[in-house]
């Protein structure tokens, strides 16, 4: 698991049932557009992420497109940070190095 899988996946975990849209996950996971936005489409494409627009309610407003963690999302990211931290526990690089064929 990437750094930066693992910073999304916290975030949506913060809280699993609320649905986040863009800015706010890179207000929350300090990663730049060009790296949550191709994560975000990796995780949707996998069935571990919804995603839907919201059209804006007050004028001046813009679209908003919302993620959400599918319950598949939510018990792979548990499993997954779980498996982590079990890794880290133990020590060694290969604690904190991507696996081959990860997001």
């Amino acid at each position: 698991m990437t750094r930066t899988l693992e910073r999304v996946l916290r975030a949506f975990l913060e809280d699993p049932a609320a649905a986040r849209y863009g800015y706010d996950l890179m207000k929350a996971t300090t990663l730049h557009s060009g790296t949550l936005y191709p994560l975000l489409a990796r995780l949707k494409e996998g069935g571990l992420v919804d995603a839907h627009w919201e059209t804006p309610t007050e004028e001046g407003q813009r679209p908003r497109r919302y993620y959400q963690l599918t319950a598949e999302g939510m018990n792979w990211a548990r499993l997954e940070l779980a498996e982590l931290a079990q890794r880290r526990s133990r020590g060694g690089a290969a604690a904190t190095r991507p696996a081959q064929g990860t997001m």
